[in-house]
């Protein structure tokens, strides 16, 4: 059975269907599920995340508004930001994973990417005895793997 969360993060997905952004307003929203706004909020905060795909921007106020766009690859500074805060100096393999499957879930690399950078950032594959120098060097690698897939200049 559906919680809220996912009914609500499914009607937004479905309202980007024909578009890649949207403009909604958090009352509007919360009213129409009969919830709070800060369930929204929680919806928004969850699951339209940078790394997975989403970038949202938010005017606050009388008649504020919530921008949602799905990034695409030309959106240069969305994945610069995605390497700084996400990503940074170390990453998990755990935290890793979720930040591909969210890329992938935007389309922004296919099935067949996401399984070779998995393979080479795996603990298997960095062969280091200092966890902390393995999650180091994972983040080199997956930076420079998704510098390389967006041609993005450093």
């Amino acid at each position: 059975m559906a919680t809220m969360t996912d009914i609500i993060e499914k009607f937004i997905k479905d309202l980007m269907e024909e578009d890649n952004s949207i403009q909604i307003q958090r009352n509007e929203l919360a009213n129409l599920f009969s919830c709070a706004p800060s369930q929204i909020n929680y919806v928004l905060t969850t699951r339209f995340t940078i790394d997975r795909g989403y970038y949202i921007e938010s005017k606050k106020g009388g008649g504020g508004y919530v921008q949602i766009e799905k990034i695409r690859k030309s959106k240069d500074g969305h994945i610069r930001e995605l390497l700084n805060e996400k990503i940074g100096s170390q990453i998990s393999y755990k935290k890793a994973k979720e930040l591909l499957e969210g890329l992938k879930e935007s389309d922004l690399i296919n099935e067949r990417e996401l399984k070779l950078i998995l393979y080479a950032i795996d603990d298997k594959s960095l062969c280091m005895p200092i966890y902390e120098l393995k999650e180091k060097v994972r983040s080199n690698i997956l930076k420079n793997i998704i510098i390389g897939l967006f041609s993005i200049e450093e």
